[in-house]
């Protein structure tokens, strides 16, 4: 007889479940940056409406779901927890200014090495032991940052390339953080980090000035795609383990440049494509690895 995994299907059908979560999950973020472009709005403004909307939304989701805060006794750990939502708040507006200084290629690729930067930090912070695959895996994934900054550098893109490379170490911080405390759920985290994001941008956006194509793309991203995305993703993770959903992740520093390219002809700077090849490889085998271990008995 077949083993279940969860109650109501075999194991197959679980994992093929999860599998497909995950994958819609992932494709939907890969659109983030050509979002960001077609939005044709100031920074600022995109930020604005993009953090609010996304707030707005998880909030009414966790409204009829009834998922709610649970917070961690002791002050220390409230604290680690109000740092992690300014994270991620941050996370929102680094990708949009990212994105608006640098090649959308250049962003993904760069914010794609951050989960070494999380187990840096794991090490550092939380004592866990560091495998020498992993080791491997941060020095060849941070030479591959190191050449497309430097492509970045020759071609104008630093300040953009510099937001990327803030955004993947704050996202490893943020990870650690929230390994560090399993049972705190994450959608209201998430959704408190987007009225905090569309507050940090007020001072410096004028909402109410955009055109009816800006409207329609920040709300899409806002109300429909970011959310959708983010419980989807999720939800697999009650299905996959965690290396395979992040294999799945590998999906959108690949799609994302493509979308761009195919939509406003946005081309790939060499340099990133060196660079990006040799942390998608990276991330590849060692999630693979992973995800053998986490097989073997």
């Amino acid at each position: 007889m077949a083993t279940s995994t969860v109650p109501g299907g075999p194991a197959a059908s679980t994992h093929a479940r999860g599998l497909l979560l995950a994958l819609t999950g992932v494709l939907l973020v890969s659109f983030d940056a050509l979002l960001v472009r077609l939005a044709v709005a100031p920074h600022w403004d995109i930020v604005f409406w993009r953090g609010w909307l996304i707030g707005l939304t998880l909030g009414v989701w966790m409204l009829f779901s009834g998922q709610r805060l649970r917070l961690p006794p002791g002050a220390g750990h409230r604290a680690l927890l109000a740092i992690t939502v300014l994270m991620l708040a941050g996370n929102t507006v680094l990708f949009v200014l990212s994105v608006s200084f640098t090649a959308a290629a250049n962003t993904v690729v760069i914010l794609a090495a951050s989960p070494f930067f999380a187990a840096l930090f794991s090490r550092v912070f939380l004592g866990e032991a560091i495998r020498l695959r992993t080791w491997v895996a941060i020095v060849v994934s941070i030479a591959g940052v190191i050449v497309v900054f430097g492509g970045g550098l020759g071609g104008g893109h630093a300040l953009g390339d510099f937001f990327a490379l803030t955004l993947a170490v704050c996202m490893g911080a943020q990870l650690t953080i929230l390994r560090r405390f399993p049972t705190v759920p994450r959608l209201p985290l998430i959704a408190i980090s987007g009225a905090v994001a569309g507050l940090m941008a007020l001072p410096f956006a004028a909402p109410l000035e955009l055109s009816a194509q800006s409207y329609v793309v920040v709300g899409v991203m806002g109300i429909v795609q970011m959310p959708l995305a983010m419980v989807l993703m999720a939800v697999a993770t009650r299905y996959l383990p965690a290396p395979e959903v992040s294999l799945c992740l590998l999906l959108e520093t690949v799609l994302a440049p493509i979308w761009v390219w195919w939509v406003l002809r946005e081309a790939v700077p060499p340099l990133t494509a060196v660079g990006g090849t040799l942390i998608l490889l990276t991330l590849a085998v060692h999630a693979w690895l992973a995800l053998r271990e986490e097989k073997t008995p």
